[in-house]
């Protein structure tokens, strides 16, 4: 059973950092595209940024590109979402993702992230 652990939320002020984390396990990591979405409150779940088995492809929320970076490290089988100068609208609890062909969507339990002065 696929299981997705999110970690590395928190409050921080408009133009701060963080980097979240999401581990994986029962999963063949290195050959499945991983994605990070978020949902705001009162908002509809979106997609932020998605990539690759082997890391070579990404693509991004366009009001995201250029703040945010995904990564992963296939050794660790652990997907990362860095973002930086962050506004008040990244405001959201962000989810991992992956979808496979036996088991269909699974999600991480979220981890929240606040943008607040």
């Amino acid at each position: 059973q696929v299981q997705l652990v999110e970690s590395g939320g928190g409050l921080v002020q408009p133009g701060g950092s963080l980097r979240l984390s999401c581990a994986a396990s029962g999963i063949f990591f290195n050959i499945y595209a991983m994605d990070w979405y978020r949902q705001a409150p009162g908002k509809r779940r979106e997609l932020v940024a998605t990539i690759t088995g082997t890391g070579s492809n990404t693509n991004y929320l366009d009001s995201v590109k250029g703040r945010f970076t995904i990564s992963r490290d296939n050794t660790k089988n652990t997907v990362y979402l860095q973002m930086n100068n962050l506004k008040q609208e990244d405001t959201a609890v962000y989810y991992c993702h992956t979808w496979r062909t036996s088991d269909g969507d699974t999600w991480g339990q979220g981890t929240q992230v606040t943008v607040s002065s």
